[in-house]
């Protein structure tokens, strides 16, 4: 764009073209959007496509013999969230990661609470070192867990059983047996994701201002009080992240149980995320991707309400 402006002090001059510069925020804002097309392209290509790809698939009836035509296939409506509902491996899968969920959530978010509170206050040295050893089992192959926890949990010869016969307890089949099967990976699950836990405790425990705790100790508050008075409600939005991060998390769980017991013994450890799975390995591709959304619907509702129920109260 240009403006006319006249020239001042020139006598006989008319007025003169003076060009106007571009805005700096409208160069910028084309540099971004140039920088972030092939992220984009690639998000679209990759990511978004196959998700709405997969949504059609589960109202269709589609299975692995029609790939090469996979516009012949027929839309069936529901009638894949129906048999998902009606079939009882699901529902059998579906309870047991709600068990999962229920056990595990509360017990990695004490478990990582308590590790960083340690650190944060009751460990002066080696500080570093026990970081480190807390969350190296996060970063560990899932595979190398599989064969440590095998190993302990052996009916027979493992660490744990034996340890329990030294004070005259004949330890079950953690793994074989129905009634403690899950529980096992519930316990596994726990000692290997609360460190993730802890480093992100951590980091909120550091930014609570350490003069709130002085004042209220000078005020007569204890340990305890002052944890539940000043400390939850200072860390209450890093609260929420591990919640919903952790809670989201264990409702795919599916390594565990398709690493350590392959869903069984039948049916006690098989998850909602490794039935849909097994499913589509089967060529049940429509059936899989009702199952798939079934499980998105409950991680956004489930969501929500962590959200709901977390919120800062005004």
């Amino acid at each position: 764009m240009s403006t006319l402006t006249p020239t001042a002090g020139a006598a006989g001059c008319g007025p003169t073209r003076v060009r106007r510069r571009p805005r700096r925020g409208t160069a910028e804002a084309r540099a971004g959007l140039l920088l972030a097309l092939p992220f984009v392209v690639l998000f679209l290509v990759f990511t978004a496509w196959p998700v709405l790809q997969s949504m059609i698939m589960s109202f269709t009836d589609m299975r692995i013999t029609d790939i090469r035509t996979p516009f012949a296939v027929d839309f069936v409506g529901l009638d894949n969230y129906r048999t998902a509902f009606a079939d009882p491996v699901f529902r059998r899968a579906a309870l047991n990661t709600g068990v999962f969920v229920v056990l595990g959530v509360p017990l990695t978010i004490i478990a990582g609470l308590a590790a960083a509170v340690a650190l944060n206050r009751g460990v002066g040295r080696l500080r570093a070192v026990y970081r480190v050893g807390f969350y190296t089992p996060v970063i560990t192959s899932i595979v190398a867990v599989a064969v440590v926890w095998r190993f302990l949990l052996q009916p027979g010869t493992g660490l744990v059983n034996t340890v329990l016969g030294w004070v005259g307890i004949d330890g079950p089949h953690w793994l074989g047996d129905q009634r403690t099967a899950l529980l096992s990976l519930v316990v596994m699950a726990v000692w290997r994701n609360f460190g993730t836990s802890m480093v992100i405790f951590l980091a909120g425990l550091q930014a609570v201002d350490p003069g709130l705790h002085e004042a209220a100790a000078l005020d007569g508050a204890g340990r305890w009080r002052r944890f539940l008075s000043i400390t939850l409600p200072s860390i209450r939005p890093t609260m929420l992240f591990v919640l919903v991060t952790t809670t989201i998390g264990y409702l795919q769980f599916f390594e565990e149980p398709f690493v350590m017991t392959s869903g069984g013994p039948l049916n006690a450890t098989v998850s909602a995320s490794m039935y849909t799975y097994s499913q589509f390995g089967y060529g049940n591709y429509g059936v899989a991707g009702a199952m798939a959304y079934l499980t998105f619907v409950v991680i956004g509702i489930v969501t929500l309400a962590q959200f709901r129920l977390m919120r800062e109260k005004r």
